[in-house]
């Protein structure tokens, strides 16, 4: 491959990663994608079977060390009912009101239709699914599918991600996840959970950012 070659491969690939990043950014599509796979994690774990592959998942982020447990409880805070109003009192304090209301909306709304998501499947905990699972700290009560911290995580996630320099969504990028697997850790849910939720986080975030737009806000 001559060194012209070799330039043009590179800058059609810095263009096709370019063009995947704004698809990304694009609510409408986030808002498709997101929809898809909530419905088909949803049909998923509706059945209440567990296949091997996620069960092999599930259990090898469970049985990880007990030492974790602590800094796992502390990041397991960010995708609480209230990490949505602490979130959005940060960003008014930063003066940024838009964000602030995006965030508030997007955490709260995230939360509650998980609530409602899991009386419709209705599929159990993994404890219930799973022999040898390792519950830590409180149990989990109610209903496994879908996960409301990870749906919160990546509802607030998504918004902050929006304002935030490289180096801040990097960061929002490797902490959104981590919310997700500290659930598994802890015993509360099933990766076709934590998919499912993360999902729901962003077409409730891709929905207001569209809802902003028609009434004339910006939503950078």
């Amino acid at each position: 491959m001559t060194r012209r070659a070799g330039i043009r491969d590179s800058e059609r690939g810095g263009k096709t990663h370019a063009l995947f990043v704004d698809l990304l950014a694009d609510p409408r599509v986030r808002l498709g994608l997101g929809t898809a796979v909530t419905l088909v994690t949803a049909v998923s774990a509706h059945r209440n079977r567990v296949g091997r592959y996620e069960a092999d998942a599930f259990r090898a982020v469970n049985s990880l060390p007990d030492v974790l447990y602590v800094p796992a409880w502390i990041i397991m805070q960010l995708g609480t009912l209230g990490a949505a109003p602490a979130a959005a009192g940060a960003a008014l304090l930063a003066g940024d009101r838009e964000l602030a209301g995006r965030l508030l909306a997007g955490g709260t709304c995230t939360w509650a239709l998980s609530k409602l998501v899991k009386q419709i499947v209705r599929r159990p905990r993994p404890a219930t699914l799973v022999s040898s699972t390792r519950s830590r700290g409180r149990g989990a009560s109610g209903l496994g599918y879908l996960s409301g911290h990870a749906g919160v995580a990546a509802a607030l996630g998504t918004a902050a991600g929006s304002r935030l320099s490289p180096a801040g969504r990097a960061v929002i990028v490797a902490v959104v996840p981590t919310v997700g697997l500290a659930r598994m850790y802890v015993g509360a849910h099933l990766p076709l959970d934590i998919a499912g939720g993360t999902a729901l986080g962003n077409v409730v975030d891709s929905a207001l950012v569209l809802v902003w737009r028609s009434g004339g806000r910006s939503s950078r």
